[in-house]
C-alpha cells in the first residue's frame, strides 16, 4: 500500500527533575547539598532515507513520543539524557505545521535531518543554588516539558522526468523499458494505481530518475479520476515527458487529448503548466502514428518524438534529448 500523506503528533521528551539531596558522610561533618541536574529530554528527529518508499509506516500511529530525561541523583550525579526518536521518511518529504499550515522543512536529500520537536532541559539540582548566604538550599528545579507539535507529512517524489498522459498512453511500458522498475502493465485504463520511480542508466556516470503517476483524465485537477492525488509527485521534475496515444480505443482525437492534459496541469499548478515539456507519440507501429506526429508539427508547432516502448524505436534519440536538457543540473 502506498501512502504519501499523513498527519501525526510529535512529542519531545520532558527534561528530568533536578535532585535535592545532602551529603551524609562520616568524615564530612558539615555535609552540604549534592543534588545533581536532571537529564535533557529526547528530540523528535525526521530523517530522509532513500530506502523508505512511502509514509505507510506512520499511518497507523497517531502520536510519536521521544524518551524523557532521567531525574538527577545524589553525589551530584547528572540524570541520563532521553534518547532521541528518529523517524525515517522518504526523500522528498515536506513537513508542515498542521496548526498554521506552514512549511517547516523540505527533506529533499538523503540522510538530511530536521528536529521537529526539541526535548525539554533538565532541572537544576539543589547544589546549583548553594551560595555564601544560602548554605543548605532545599530547592531543585523540575524538568522542562518537551515541545509538542501536530504536523502533516507530504511526500513529493524526487524525479528528473515526470511522465504524463491519458491512461493507456504507454507510460508504464516506457518506464519498464528504460529502467529496472516493473510497474503493472495491462491493456485497460488505470493499470497504474500508485506512483513509480525508475532510474534510467545512460552510462556508468550518467542517468536520470523517471516518475510515472496514474493516468490523468479531464477534471483531474479538481479530483476526478486517480491522477489528481499524485500530481504533486511530478512537481519537482525538471522535464515533463508527455506521451500521446495515436489511436485511442475510444476514438478520441490525440491532439485534443494532449490539450486536455495540458489544461489539467495548468489548472493544478500554473508553474507546472509552464514546465519544459517533450512530447512523444507512442506505438509507432500503428499507421496513425506518423500522421499524428505530423499534426503536432503542423497544428501546434511541436516536434514530437515517434517511439515504441515495445520495440525500442526512437528511444535512443529521446533519452539523448532528455540527457542534454538535464546534464547542466544533473545530480548524478
Amino acid at each position: 500500500m502506498f501512502v504519501d500523506e499523513v498527519q501525526i503528533e510529535v512529542v519531545a521528551g520532558k527534561g528530568g527533575d533536578g535532585c535535592a539531596s545532602f551529603r551524609r558522610e562520616k568524615y564530612v561533618p558539615r555535609g552540604g547539598p549534592d543534588g545533581g541536574d536532571g537529564g535533557r529530554g529526547g528530540d523528535v528527529v525526521l530523517r530522509a532515507n532513500r530506502n523508505v518508499a512511502s509514509l505507510l509506516h506512520l499511518a497507523n500511529q497517531r502520536t510519536w513520543k521521544a524518551q524523557h530525561g532521567e531525574q538527577g541523583g545524589s553525589s551530584q550525579c547528572h540524570g541520563a539524557n532521553g534518547a532521541d526518536l528518529i523517524i525515517e521518511v522518504p526523500v522528498g518529504t515536506m513537513v508542515f505545521d498542521l496548526k498554521h499550515d506552514l512549511l517547516l522543512k523540505d527533506l529533499s536529500e538523503n540522510n538530511q535531518e530536521y528536529i521537529v520537536a526539541r526535548g525539554g532541559n533538565g532541572g537544576k539540582g539543589n547544589v546549583r543554588f548553594k551560595s555564601a548566604t544560602l548554605r543548605s538550599p532545599t530547592t531543585a528545579e523540575p524538568g522542562e516539558p518537551g515541545q509538542s507539535r501536530a504536523i502533516r507529512l507530504e511526500l513529493r517524489m524526487i524525479a528528473d522526468v515526470g511522465l504524463v498522459g491519458l491512461p493507456n498512453a504507454g507510460k508504464s511500458t516506457l518506464l519498464s523499458r528504460l529502467t529496472k522498475a516493473r510497474p503493472k502493465i495491462a491493456p485497460y485504463p488505470f493499470t497504474t494505481m500508485t506512483p513509480h520511480l525508475g532510474f534510467a542508466q545512460i552510462d556508468r556516470d550518467r542517468g536520470f530518475v523517471i516518475a510515472d503517476v496514474p493516468g490523468l483524465i479531464e477534471g483531474a485537477s479538481k479530483g476526478v479520476g486517480l491522477g489528481h492525488d499524485f500530481l504533486r509527485h511530478i512537481q519537482r521534475a525538471g522535464v515533463l515527458l508527455h506521451l500521446v496515444e495515436p489511436a485511442p480505443l475510444d476514438g478520441s482525437d490525440p491532439l485534443n487529448n494532449y490539450r486536455t492534459i495540458r489544461n489539467e496541469l495548468e489548472q493544478f499548478d500554473e508553474e507546472l503548466g509552464s514546465r519544459l515539456e517533450l512530447v512523444a507519440v507512442t506505438k509507432n507501429d500503428l499507421p496513425e502514428a506518423v500522421e499524428v506526429q505530423k499534426r503536432f508539427k503542423d497544428e501546434l508547432g511541436i516536434d514530437a518524438f515517434l517511439i515504441s516502448a515495445v520495440t525500442g524505436v526512437g528511444l535512443k534519440a529521446l533519452v539523448e534529448k532528455i540527457d542534454s536538457i538535464l546534464k547542466p543540473k544533473s545530480r548524478w
